[in-house]
């Protein structure tokens, strides 16, 4: 039986070309630390991290690959952002269509004394922007949102909601999770003050690997979230200031930044363009044939204005979680059912708590693989 890959959104697959034989190379023939010894091969290594940091310049149009931070994944990045920036009394915008990753760090900060306001985005998860306006109070410190949804891959007004921080003097902080290597995602652009990303999704990097952009300016204002070994300063038992070190403690994840390193260098050279009107070609044709399907429902958009190559359908006269199972054991078509760790945006879009079976594409997939998931999904109704 023949197995598809359709769950790019929780993570892509396959990676680029390079990736595996990069990170392979690193661990069989150099595997040594960086900032850690004075010989060729941790010199190769540092080398390798300073270029990883410069592509994801490149990337995001940001000018400074010192501070370029890498975690472990946009968690940790989002972690790192808010809970070094948001202290007790501050208040917090974000929209109705944010993850896990967002909201959860938030409620923990909430239990110590912050508080946000939750903007509720259309059953399309579309954003007005101006409703901002509203909520912003004496003691707003910043906006944290979602580029695009990892439910339904409806795109927010991101441009517009940096130009409203910026009049306003509010920090910003965006979740590209969804977007990093679909979007041109341009830092000054949006006015943001931090971009967290991940290494895994449409960056087509290994898991184990993500982390963010940060402007000076929030650069002052940030606590550090770990402390300890950087290879500098070892002389004082305080944690370096300047940047990257100040977020980078302990020993990186080299192995996987030498796969990111790979992964960028394909999407630059492929141009994220090319791969993103590939990735929205292959939605066209899924959402033209699901809607000839009156047995399901659409969640979000149906057309391919404003969104990435996440789509989720809900069958309301059967179980979604029994569809996916069919789908894979029947016909070998791996999904993601259920709430994708996204309880509010789910919510908004009307399919809490069903959820939804999700289908994620990636220019990896071709038009063979369309039809096939279509052709699919009417056996199974059908039944």
């Amino acid at each position: 039986m023949k197995e598809l890959y359709l769950d790019n959104g929780a993570t892509s697959f396959p990676k680029a070309p390079k990736v595996a034989e990069s990170m392979s190379n690193y661990l069989l023939n150099i595997g040594c630390n960086v900032n850690r010894g004075a010989y060729k091969s941790s010199f190769e290594a540092e080398n390798i991290v300073f270029e990883t940091r410069e592509l994801i310049c490149e990337l995001f149009n940001f000018d400074k690959p010192e501070n370029v931070i890498f975690t472990k994944n946009i968690t940790e990045s989002l972690n790192i952002l808010m809970k070094g920036l948001i202290k007790s009394g501050d208040h917090v915008i974000v929209s109705s269509m944010e993850h896990n990753a967002v909201m959860r760090p938030l409620t923990s900060l909430v239990n110590s004394g912050s508080e946000y306001s939750r903007i509720s985005c259309n059953k399309y998860g579309e954003l007005n922007p101006k409703d901002i306006i509203k909520y912003i109070k004496p003691n707003t410190k910043a906006v944290v949102m979602t580029q695009a949804s990892n439910v339904c891959g409806t795109i927010l007004d991101l441009k517009e909601v940096g130009n409203i921080c910026k009049e306003n003097g509010l920090h910003f902080i965006i979740d590209t999770a969804q977007t990093a290597g679909f979007l041109d995602i341009d830092y000054k652009e949006l006015n943001a003050d931090a971009i967290a990303f991940t290494g895994h999704k449409g960056l087509l990097g290994p898991q184990g690997m993500g982390g963010f952009v940060i402007s000076d300016d929030m650069v002052s204002k940030l606590d550090t979230f770990i402390e300890g070994g950087t290879g500098s300063l070892s002389e004082k038992e305080i944690q370096p200031e300047y940047m990257p070190d100040k977020f980078e403690a302990g020993t990186l994840n080299i192995p996987g930044i030498y796969g990111l390193n790979a992964s960028l260098k394909y999407i630059l050279s492929e141009k994220v363009s090319s791969i993103r009107e590939k990735e929205l070609y292959l939605s066209k044709r899924f959402l033209e044939g699901l809607l000839n399907i009156s047995e399901l429902n659409i969640v979000g958009k149906s057309d391919i204005k404003d969104r990435t190559a996440v789509i989720s359908v809900d069958f309301p006269n059967m179980d979604n979680a029994e569809v996916s199972y069919n789908l894979y054991n029947d016909f070998g078509i791996m999904t993601r059912c259920g709430l994708h760790c996204a309880p509010s945006a789910h919510k908004t879009l009307g399919t809490f708590p069903r959820g939804t079976v999700r289908f994620s594409f990636s220019h990896f997939n071709t038009v063979e693989d369309v039809d096939y998931a279509l052709n699919a999904i009417n056996k199974i109704i059908k039944e």
